[in-house]
């Protein structure tokens, strides 16, 4: 398998799949494309894998799927064995809800709040609409953990938590520190090991 990803420091929808992949234990190749190049660059660096010019793409043979949420999908069939979703039909029915809400939703955070792994921690303003999804998120991480116990989001790691990372980067970057359960998660999704090699080579790059 080959995973398609971009500029590490920036690219939240590679970490999600990158993630998932590590949990599975299989051997992948990673192909970096640089982000935010002229001229349409990173665009026509990513079509000859992807026709969607976007990324992250899994290669797996002569299948391409794209997009964050189908890799993950495509992932937790091919290797059951990871568990990269309960099996507990109800809690893999809430995680979905999860990982799709953040996968649709919470545009203001995403706009005001890039992931930027390379930018030093510092409060930020955020807007009504960007508070309003941090506090949306905080529900959301404090009812899910209260619900399962933690440390992660449904008991043992699952997809929605390579979903919520990039969120919790975000949270540390920005000074945004939510109350309860989901404030100790921030630290939780940020000290696994997995994790910690991908900033590693976000720092590097």
């Amino acid at each position: 398998m080959e995973l398609l990803i971009g500029t590490r420091k920036w690219s939240s929808w590679s970490l999600r799949p990158w993630l998932a992949i590590k949990r599975t234990g299989a051997p992948f190749a990673e192909t970096l494309i640089p982000l935010r190049q002229e001229n349409n660059q990173t665009y026509e660096a990513i079509r000859p894998v992807s026709r969607s010019g976007l990324v992250p793409a899994l290669k797996d043979g002569d299948l391409v799927v794209w997009d964050s949420l189908a890799i993950c999908e495509y992932l937790a069939e091919k290797f059951p064995a990871a568990k990269l979703w309960p099996e507990d039909a109800r809690a893999r029915a809430l995680g979905r809800s999860a990982a799709a809400e953040m996968h649709s939703g919470f545009q203001a955070l995403r706009q005001e709040c890039s992931m930027a792994l390379e930018i030093e921690p510092h409060e930020a303003e955020l807007s009504e609409a960007a508070g309003r999804n941090v506090a949306r998120i905080t529900e959301l991480w404090n009812e899910l953990l209260d619900r399962f116990g933690g440390p992660f989001l449904l008991g043992e790691w699952s997809i929605a938590d390579a979903f919520y990372a990039p969120v919790a980067s975000r949270f540390r970057t920005y000074g945004i520190k939510p109350q309860g359960a989901a404030g100790r998660y921030v630290n939780t999704i940020l000290a696994t090991p997995d994790f910690l090699e991908w900033e590693a080579a976000a720092r590097a790059e």
